[in-house]
């Protein structure tokens, strides 16, 4: 029982608080009488270090001594009220039926246990279902290391987004990966820690959601029929804009209209034809200093200056869609219309500027576009906007609009980056150690590599530990698996295999819970390690993970890990000067797989990329260096296994087939190549090098 032990520690509390000054004020006294006269200040200054002085001062500092312990005792009580009319607030309350439906339920149960003859063993509790409803009416659904995830979206840090505009977020995240493995050209062998640029991770925002749906992926379930929407409005986000245009006020009218702009522009990726207008000065306005950069780099993104230059683009591009329209409906007259094919958009800063463009008319009403004013629209409905995201029509607040995807200024940008396929910077390394995305090897040379290899191990009982990265992550024990309950602990277990050097407390909560706030991951990080330790202990005796000035780290005397063999073998070929085709081979040799196979975990991304590119790196070397053209295609081939989206590894591929005859053959690979583009959601590449094969008549334009 918990109360008595929370009675000891209030009335410990108490005594503090109440004792000090009960004991100063029967012995001392007040600890103010007066202002201290002149004379007083005189003899004072004549003999400072006196029985009187030195009483009074300690006295002082008694009395400040027990202002502080006041003052923290009250900072946390307020702290814990808050969280706790918080958590009240949050509270779900049983609506009239359920309390209907339960009293009932009560009444039964008491009847039969009234009445009953022989009494029957106890059943356990059924079990909790997966949701249980909040405030709002959503449903939460708990995970394994406490994240919560809505049923109709998720919160991250600065906002909230539907569950399919973040669906659709994690795909982009998903295409700007392949887009950088398309791109990349292999290069003689490198050390493990040379520095590419394109593998930055990805913004925090989009690692946030990505890792939220990694830990609920949807359920497999049939989509559901779209709703109706009226003419002329627009679906994005589960929001459907009235045609004639609406006004955003309230505090969240920002955060919605950034949600807007970024859920449109995600729509526009599968309609690239029909471009979101918006004001310069309302870009400003929705993203501050990053608007002039991402305004020129966002796909389907047209800054105008004015409203009413936007006005007329909207008109001209409507006039364009109708007729293109009129002729798609002659050519298709008896397939079904779509009613929620999205229309352009015009987002301008308010109502006075959107005055500019009142009166003017769009060749055909039904497929006009959708006007978004950040004000209020005097020509159509304004949506008072809440922080979270509600909306409420000003003229009839009693009906409650659809909740829009908010966002602050900086989620915005992280997201409008992964759109933009822009890369952002990489991220300063702090001093202390490397970032998640930039794994560095060992600093150990090969030679002491292989001779710590062939030495026994220091273990307490002569134990052989393993841990296995390189495909399904496993920790082994005398060959033995170890069974590792936590998800979080397989996550701490392969990044502290990525960074040989340790990872601090910061590194490790931002990588595997990129979506919490940070001030309660301090704890659930301590309880994950504990229990990896206590498990690892139990099994094997052995403290694996050391942990010193904040920095984890797995312990290289007792454990053999397959990446930093890997590691090992891709500096010396990097370093060899004789038995150069060894070296390369035993980096391949040593790859049995990706980096945590099968995880979704967003911190992985750059570290897989790093490491396939050691590989395919390795293995166009080895072509190069071979006589036999069809070794070297044999070669080109593995790597083209390692990774089949590479196009300069099918360029090098059917230049050999080129060059062997098999023209056929190179044909059909730069057909499967290019369907595996397209099933990827990447459009085909126009490339120079594919046309060194001979293949030109075959490519296709750059996206």
């Amino acid at each position: 029982m918990r109360w008595p032990r929370r009675l000891m520690s209030l009335l410990f509390v108490l005594a503090l608080l109440a004792g000090p000054p009960m004991v100063l004020l029967s012995l001392v006294g007040p600890p103010v009488r007066g202002w201290p006269t002149a004379e007083q200040l005189r003899v004072w200054v004549e003999q400072p270090l006196t029985e009187q002085t030195l009483t009074i001062a300690l006295t002082i500092t008694a009395w400040l001594v027990w202002l502080v312990l006041a003052y923290t005792v009250t900072i946390r009580v307020l702290t814990r009220l808050r969280a706790t009319v918080a958590w009240l607030r949050h509270l779900p309350l049983p609506t009239p039926l359920q309390a209907t439906a339960t009293g009932m339920a009560g009444a039964a149960v008491l009847g039969i246990s009234a009445n009953a003859v022989t009494a029957s063993t106890p059943q356990p509790p059924h079990p909790v279902p997966a949701g249980s409803l909040d405030a709002d009416g959503d449903t939460i659904v708990p995970g394994r290391d406490g994240l919560a995830l809505r049923d109709d979206g998720i919160v991250v840090s600065g906002g909230w987004l539907p569950r399919d505009v973040a669906e659709q977020v994690s795909a982009a995240a998903a295409l700007v990966w392949l887009r950088r493995r398309r791109a990349y050209r292999p290069r003689p062998p490198a050390q493990p820690g040379r520095k590419d640029e394109d593998l930055a991770p990805l913004p925090a925002t989009a690692a946030a959601v990505q890792a939220a749906l990694a830990e609920h992926p949807s359920p497999a379930a049939a989509d559901p029929a779209p709703a109706e929407q009226p003419p002329g409005g627009m679906l994005t986000g589960g929001v459907t804009l009235p045609a004639a245009g609406i006004g955003l006020t309230g505090p969240g009218a920002l955060a919605a209209g950034r949600g807007l702009l970024v859920t449109t522009l995600l729509a526009r990726q599968h309609h690239p034809t029909l471009p979101l207008v918006i004001t310069r000065t309302a870009l400003t306005m929705l993203l501050g200093a990053a608007a002039e950069t991402l305004g020129r780099r966002l796909p389907g993104l047209e800054v105008v200056e004015s409203a009413a230059e936007a006005a007329r683009k909207l008109q001209r591009s409507t006039a364009g869609r109708a007729g293109r329209a009129r002729d798609d409906t002659e050519r298709h007259s008896n397939e079904p219309t779509n009613p929620t094919h999205p229309t352009t958009t015009l987002i301008v800063e308010s109502a006075v500027t959107a005055a500019d463009v009142q009166g003017m008319t769009v060749p055909n009403a039904a497929d006009a576009g959708s006007m978004v004013v950040l004000g209020r629209w005097p020509d159509g409905q304004t949506w008072q906007v809440d922080p979270e995201g509600h909306t409420h029509d000003t003229q009839r607040q009693e009906q409650p609009g659809p909740r829009m995807c908010v966002l602050n200024a900086v989620a915005a940008t992280d997201l409008l980056i992964v759109i933009a396929h822009v890369d952002p910077p990489p991220p300063e390394s702090p001093s202390h150690g490397p970032s998640p995305g930039h794994a560095a090897p060992p600093r150990q040379t090969p030679r002491q590599t292989a001779r710590q290899q062939l030495l026994p191990r220091p273990t307490a009982a002569n134990r052989r530990l393993e841990l296995r990265v390189l495909g399904e992550p496993v920790l082994l024990i005398d060959g033995e698996p170890l069974n590792i309950r936590r998800g979080a602990a397989v996550q701490v277990l392969v990044l502290l295999a990525t960074h040989p050097d340790g990872a601090d407390t910061r590194q490790l909560t931002d990588a595997i819970w990129p979506s919490l706030p940070r001030r309660s991951l301090s704890g659930r990080l301590y309880t994950t390690l504990s229990e990896l330790r206590g498990n690892i202990r139990t099994a094997c005796g052995l403290n694996l993970i050391d942990h010193a000035d904040d920095r984890y780290r797995l312990n290289p005397s007792q454990i053999d890990v397959d990446l930093w063999r890997l590691y090992a073998a891709a500096q010396h070929a990097a370093t060899a000067v004789t038995d150069i085709t060894s070296a390369r081979q035993a980096v391949i040799d040593t790859y049995t797989g990706d980096l945590a196979a099968g995880r979704t975990w967003p911190w992985l991304d750059p570290i897989r990329e790093r490491i396939r590119r050691h590989i395919i790196d390795a293995y166009v070397a080895l072509a190069a260096a071979e006589p036999s053209p069809h070794d070297a295609l044999d070669l080109l081939q593995g790597a083209i296994r390692i990774d089949p989206y590479n196009a300069e590894l099918h360029a090098l591929a059917m230049k050999v087939l080129a060059a062997l005859g098999e023209h056929d053959a190179a044909a059909e690979l730069h057909e499967g190549y290019t369907r595996r583009l397209i099933e990827a959601g990447l459009d085909p590449v126009d490339d120079d090098r594919a046309g060194d094969a001979g293949l030109n008549d075959a490519a296709v334009t750059r996206s």
